[in-house]
């Protein structure tokens, strides 16, 4: 199997460092490219707008900007190799858009942490599960569950 390009999903969580800093182990051996996407899901920002009594639309602009910020900062805090990594913000539903981005940019792997920061819950994950395992049901491609080192 050849792996020319990864994605890394990320919630900015030490679990998802973990997961950046495998994807950047395996990327720098095959030389693939990484493309790190965070999502702004789409209920906190329903949540959000609602109780500070403002359009989503309004606040859209500043999530983006600040989730680019926090993006910068946490692929520079987690970089082990000097590779060419691409960035993305989406908003929307989690596993949704991880796997849509996916296919669309047609990557060989994706690679994400196996519980985010908000760690685990297994009422949660008995009847909803993880956003990581809603993601390996609906990619053809491999998924890579890395847990927090």
């Amino acid at each position: 199997m050849e792996l020319n390009s990864i994605l890394v999903a990320t919630d900015f969580s030490d679990c998802a460092g973990a997961a950046y800093q495998s994807a950047q182990m395996l990327g720098h051996r095959l030389e693939a490219k990484l493309v790190v996407l965070h999502v702004i899901d789409r209920n906190f920002l329903d949540k959000l707008s609602g109780h500070l009594n403002e359009p989503p639309d309004s606040l859209t602009q500043q999530l983006r900007y600040k989730a680019q910020r926090t993006m910068e900062a946490w692929v520079e805090e987690w970089r082990l190799h000097d590779l060419e990594v691409d960035t993305i913000i989406a908003i929307g539903v989690p596993f949704q858009e991880i796997a849509v981005l996916a296919r669309d940019l047609a990557v060989d792997l994706v690679v994400m942490g196996g519980y985010g920061r908000k760690g685990r819950n297994e009422i949660e994950q008995v009847f909803f599960g993880s956003t990581a395992e809603k993601v390996v049901r609906l990619l053809p491609c491999p998924v890579l569950c890395v847990p927090r080192k």
